[in-house]
């Protein structure tokens, strides 16, 4: 297959993508209005993302992660839930509506309520909010009667050697860390639906165990893992591919989001260094995938595995597949559903002359603009002596090298809330090797079977306040934070190590740092 020039520019960008300049950034979202930066302000930014020389005290501007879009530390339930703190009075009308599309309930069609109808057939929740439960995170069943709405498992096959390729399949396939290609599985698609409606069968049920794994950390102190091995019971449509390849994934948290889209790509790409060219053990490496919405290569930066390239086109894969509500950029009724789900395809559905499909552009983009402006609450505790001590910790164990502190977001013409904002998210937004300890075995784009997306650690310390509960890294395992930074290995293998021989005051200071966050 023939380049076009859009391909040819990525190829320069993955094989020497650190030098690439804001102006001429082809991977960054074109619907972002960026007014470049001046020569004095690359500069000027250059010095202020450097690593902190001091740590015995606070940084200039570290108790507000998202720069002025920070919003307070709320003490309740509802601390990812408020709108970026520089809002401007005239848009908050657009946030609370995008509030309420996003918490909105879909119904089965046809339906009286016409502005809802078009949930499923199948489906993994009803609402936006049921996954994102109050804007934090996710979390896996916790016992056998407790569903899995906040979670659900990716379903992918080997793609057979014959089957067609899309452009960038046969770009990635042409470079040298090319991962093999997947295709959904073909009875049950992309994901498995847990729920369905009314006259329809549920795909199935998604089954964990648990293998309790003890861990000798220094000072005699001990920590327990729980290894979990996935399946999928009840299915209803048949046998799984015997090839299926399952990636549980718990809904991450919400916040922050729009700061990390208006991150330049070009300062991401900064961080990328897939050869560990400088030799400490780190390799991150750029997700590339295929826009559907601007049909063209961008900058992977949502999901765990970093595999959409904007908030609008993550919103919209969501509608479409976790509640199977068509929308501009995925406009099948049927959600998810297969050729081989005939009763699915033909179901009724609440697409209609007027509003096109099920969530119409203007809905899209409330949602879009909802998640894009809930706000990061501020730190807490930041002068705390073991907070201070905990951070000199994260830095010398290397924790530092992929859950990058800072960035400095794009000047943004007609986003106020994300313009020119000193962030601290604490993620470079790569891709790196986790280990066969976090493998899933799955690719997805550039990511092989072992790579996850750095996930980011802004409002981590606040889990347990929001959600009730304290279930980390992509699928849950984690029952703490200690828990999982001990699941850490491949490049972070020897960041982990120094975690479990480190004198135990080191070490609960470096939990108390992240709690901070």
């Amino acid at each position: 297959m023939t380049r076009g020039p859009k391909l040819l520019f990525l190829a320069t960008v993955l094989a020497g993508g650190a030098a690439l300049a804001a102006p001429t950034d082809d991977l960054a979202a074109p619907h972002l209005d960026v007014i470049p930066r001046t020569a004095e302000e690359s500069a000027r930014i250059a010095r202020i993302v450097q690593p902190a020389s001091d740590l015995t005290a606070a940084e200039p501007f570290e108790a507000n992660p998202a720069g002025a879009a920070t919003v307070r530390a709320r003490s309740d339930a509802d601390a990812f839930s408020l709108p970026s703190g520089n809002i401007p009075f005239e848009r908050e009308l657009d946030f609370k509506v995008g509030n309420g599309l996003f918490r909105k309930l879909w119904v089965s069609s046809p339906s009286s309520t016409r502005a809802s109808d078009g949930l499923g057939p199948l489906y993994n929740a009803r609402s936006c909010q049921r996954c994102h439960l109050k804007d934090g995170r996710g979390h896996p069943p916790e016992g056998p009667d407790d569903d899995a709405t906040s979670m659900f498992l990716r379903l992918s096959v080997p793609a057979a050697p014959d089957q067609e390729m899309s452009e960038i399949e046969a770009f990635l396939l042409s470079i040298e860390d090319a991962t093999p290609r997947t295709r959904p599985e073909p009875t049950y698609g992309g994901q498995l639906q847990d729920f369905a409606v009314q006259g329809h069968a549920a795909e199935g049920k998604l089954g964990v165990t648990y293998e309790e794994v003890e861990v000798e950390l220094s000072d005699g102190e001990t920590a327990t893992l729980r290894e979990p091995t996935y399946t999928v019971e009840n299915q209803g449509y048949g046998p799984l591919h015997p090839d299926t390849m399952l990636s549980p994934r718990v809904a991450p948290p919400m916040i922050g989001l729009g700061l990390l889209e208006a991150v330049p790509a070009a300062d991401i790409l900064a961080h990328a260094d897939p050869d560990d060219a400088d030799g400490d053990g780190i390799s991150g490496k750029a997700q590339i995938v295929w826009s559907f919405e601007h049909d063209r290569p961008m900058l992977g930066r949502f999901g765990w595995k970093a595999g959409a390239p904007t908030i609008r086109e993550q919103s919209a894969s969501a509608f479409a597949g976790d509640i199977g509500i068509s929308n501009p950029i995925f406009t099948a009724p049927g959600g998810d559903c297969t050729d081989a789900q005939a009763g699915c395809l033909s179901a009724p559905h609440g697409d209609d002359e007027v509003r096109g499909q099920e969530i119409d552009a203007e809905g899209l983009d409330l949602v879009t603009f909802y998640s894009r402006n809930l706000g990061v609450p501020a730190r807490r505790d930041i002068e705390d002596r073991e907070v201070l001590r905990g951070k000199q910790v994260f830095y010398d164990t290397g924790c530092a090298s992929c859950h990058t502190p800072k960035f400095v977001t794009h000047r943004l013409e007609d986003q106020p809330e994300q313009s020119f904002q000193l962030i601290w998210p604490y993620t470079d937004m790569l891709l790196h090797d986790m280990g066969e300890g976090l493998a899933d075995h799955r690719p997805e784009g550039r990511a092989t079977g072992r790579e996850w997306r750095t996930a980011p650690l802004w409002g981590i310390g606040l889990t347990e306040q929001v959600n009730g509960h304290t279930y980390f890294l992509h699928d849950g395992r984690a029952r703490s934070l200690l828990e999982a930074v001990l699941w850490h290995g491949g490049e972070a293998q020897e960041a982990r190590d120094r975690v479990v021989g480190m004198p135990k005051p080191d070490r609960d200071a470096l939990i108390r740092f992240l709690e901070s966050l």
